[in-house]
């Protein structure tokens, strides 16, 4: 009898072990599957990446459905700050931007550490000005027409804002397309397993009718892909226990800025299907959240958009410490160490210094006001006395900042002087507290530039398999520059979604 149930299993699992050496059986005995719907294309996800994907599937003459595992559709990126990097925009020109694809190319890779795999940085940095305006073109977003902001670390102001001040300017452009498009996204679908045959991914297991985060619930069902699965599942910076233990650091005590959505599964079910992956461990914290409100909020848009660009940070003791547009790891770290001796840190800026605030996000200063994120004083000695700051050593900081400013360069800490930008003289004064929040995952699955994920023995595609977005490493590196995201996603989804369609 032990004979017997042997040669039973070496016959059932003899040609998977062959084809995928230790890996998962479960995840591979698919000779036998009886598959409840078929569909030429399977996209996971339906944020940037993932509606982009399916939008150029659809196009290319694919049938696509994309699954979603929350309730709504959108995930990070419908709540993400709408920015995006787009050199030689318009906005930059009317400003009298000087920028190029080099430039752009070169502050990637060296906020990156040069960790950044250079071919999909030059892809991403000459699709900047073409992927802004397939947005306008193909999609119909609007964006601001006469603003242009700088986020850490880039060398000039290069991004422009949603009309909304959110990244629900793009998905629900997204979603009218794929509406308009007739491809159908469904939402409360789990997928619990990606299923990898001797001949590559075959297609998904899904719970249908699941209710976050039971992963029980709802109806097991099998989806099987003709010609590719896309995976643009996003990041896991909600998820504590295996951020953990990827970053010991990145405890329950930091807060994040992601939905609640922003899982491990599939990064966990890739790694068990033989999907190789890398820099998991590089986790970005971005640094100007608020301690005053939960995830990622509105504050940071005054501690970033006025504070950042135009004002300064400061410690309790009234001193500048860190370069305010250094990238966001620089940034965030910074905060930490000053926290970490007793110091409090805070976004400080004056009324003609928050003029661009205003202009991209009408209305929120107002709102961060009535809620109490950000406070507003009169002079700034009732600033110092309310907020607990070293008045005297705060009014040096400032004075030698205005000159500065004066002058278009700081020595002291090499921070870019926005050329709208002018001495902080008149009041009011605007102040928000800065507290570091687990933002972005900058290391995922490893994809050559047509974004086929690789196997984890052959650094060799494996067939029938697509990533972009969140999901996949070695874009940004080290550091993921702000407002490169969406232009990540857009430009990578859009590429998974036409090779996948072709079966290429």
């Amino acid at each position: 009898m032990a004979d017997l149930s042997r040669r039973n299993f070496l016959k059932t699992t003899g040609v998977v072990a062959a084809s995928l050496g230790t890996l998962s059986v479960a995840h591979a005995q698919t000779a036998e599957r009886k598959w409840d719907e078929a569909h030429d294309v399977i996209v996971i996800g339906s944020g940037f990446a993932g509606l982009a994907a399916a939008i150029e599937a659809k196009k290319a003459g694919a049938d696509v459905v994309i699954l979603e595992k929350m309730p709504t559709p959108g995930g990070n990126s419908i709540i993400n700050g709408g920015i995006l990097t787009a050199t030689g925009c318009p906005q930059q020109k009317l400003h009298k931007i000087e920028d190029s694809i080099d430039l752009l190319e070169k502050d990637i890779l060296v906020a990156g550490n040069y960790m950044n795999d250079p071919k999909k940085v030059r892809l991403i940095a000459e699709a900047a000005l073409p992927n802004y305006e397939w947005t306008v073109k193909e999609l119909g977003v609007e964006w601001l027409p006469d603003a242009i902001g700088q986020e850490g670390g880039h060398s000039v102001p290069r991004y422009v804002t949603t009309k909304n001040g959110s990244g629900s300017g793009i998905v629900t452009k997204e979603l009218e397309k794929i509406k308009e498009l007739g491809v159908p996204l469904r939402t409360r679908t789990y997928v619990a397993h990606i299923i990898r045959g001797p001949e590559g991914v075959e297609g998904v297991e899904v719970r249908e009718g699941y209710r976050f985060p039971d992963a029980n619930s709802g109806k097991q069902k099998f989806i099987k892909a003709n010609k590719g699965v896309v995976l643009c599942y996003g990041g896991f910076s909600a998820d504590v226990p295996y951020r953990t233990i990827q970053d010991p650091k990145l405890t329950a005590d930091l807060d994040t800025t992601n939905q609640p959505g922003a899982t491990s599964e599939l990064w966990r079910d890739t790694s068990a299907i033989g999907c190789l992956q890398a820099q998991n461990d590089w986790i970005q914290c971005g640094p100007w959240g608020n301690p005053r409100e939960k995830g990622m909020g509105i504050g940071w848009q005054y501690n970033q958009t006025a504070a950042a660009e135009y004002g300064l940070w400061a410690n309790s003791k009234g001193k500048r410490f860190v370069n305010e547009l250094a990238n966001r790891k620089v940034r965030a770290d910074a905060i930490m160490v000053e926290q970490a001796n007793g110091n409090k840190c805070y976004a400080i800026a004056n009324e003609p210094n928050v003029k661009a605030l205003k202009a991209q996000r009408p209305g929120f200063l107002e709102k961060m006001l009535e809620r109490k994120i950000v406070e507003k004083y009169d002079t700034i000695e009732a600033l110092c006395k309310a907020v607990g700051i070293d008045e005297a050593q705060l009014k040096k900081e400032i004075a030698e900042f205005n000159e500065y400013v004066k002058a278009k360069k700081d020595p002291k800490w090499g921070r870019y002087i926005n050329n709208d930008q002018v001495p902080m003289v008149e009041g009011p004064w605007y102040v928000g507290e800065l507290q570091p929040k687990v933002h972005h995952c900058m290391g995922g699955l490893i994809t050559d530039v047509d974004t086929h994920v690789l196997d984890v023995r052959t650094d060799k595609p494996i067939p029938g398999l697509y990533a972009a977005g969140e999901s996949v490493g070695a874009v940004h590196g080290a550091v993921r520059l702000g407002s490169v995201a969406i232009l990540d996603c857009l430009v990578n989804g859009r590429i998974a979604g036409q090779k996948a369609a072709k079966g290429q």
